[in-house]
């Protein structure tokens, strides 16, 4: 069995240019509407870097990170072609391991949900652990399977609640909810049609 340094980078190499190259929808709905002027941003799980581009592009200066070295460079690429590079440090690390001494005005993950091991909530509590008052935490996560999956594909996964992801994270005091809800989205399916998706929406600010 592959490790899960070893799954992304070979998911990255073998398949080419794997996402779109553009922001999360939701994400840029959510960020977009902060009242605070940008400041520092972490991005868990950048993969090929369509979020940290776009924050960069609305004046964050971001730290964007990712197990694999292939998604990271061409993150970079993307960025250098915008003439972004000086507002994106890229990593390439394994954020179970990654530490940072760091603060963050916001740190977002965006479908930071994965078929090998993933110590998840434990990397989302150790970020949010850097953000400043007033910096927010933001999850976008898979609230539902697509509605093309089969039964076999999705097995006995449960999808959580962003209520049950906000009880998982056992932040404590200190903390305002601003949103936890599950919002549609509409997209194209592989065959071409319409079809819309559930994504939770989880955002968290210090007070």
């Amino acid at each position: 069995m592959s490790t899960p340094a070893e799954f992304w980078e070979e998911r990255y190499v073998s398949n080419g240019r794997v996402w779109s190259g553009r922001v999360n929808h939701t994400l840029a709905q959510v960020v977009g509407t902060l009242p605070e002027p940008p400041g520092r941003a972490l991005d868990l799980g950048c993969g090929e870097g369509g979020d940290a581009v776009w924050l960069a592009e609305q004046g964050w200066q971001v730290t964007a990170v990712d197990i694999s070295p292939t998604a990271v460079s061409r993150g970079a690429a993307a960025a250098a072609e915008r003439g972004l590079a000086s507002a994106i440090t890229w990593l390439a690390h394994d954020l179970t391991t990654w530490r940072t001494e760091g603060s963050y005005d916001l740190v977002t993950a965006c479908f930071f949900q994965a078929p090998v091991e993933l110590a998840r909530i434990d990397i989302l509590r150790r970020a949010a652990g850097h953000l400043s008052p007033g910096g927010r935490l933001v999850v976008i996560s898979h609230a539902a399977p697509p509605p093309w999956a089969s039964p076999e594909h999705i097995g006995e996964h449960r999808f959580q609640t962003p209520q049950e992801e906000l009880a998982e994270l056992e932040l404590g005091e200190g903390w305002a909810i601003d949103l936890a809800e599950v919002r549609m989205r509409e997209i194209t399916a592989p065959d071409g049609t319409p079809a819309m998706l559930d994504d939770g929406v989880l955002v968290v600010r210090r007070t």
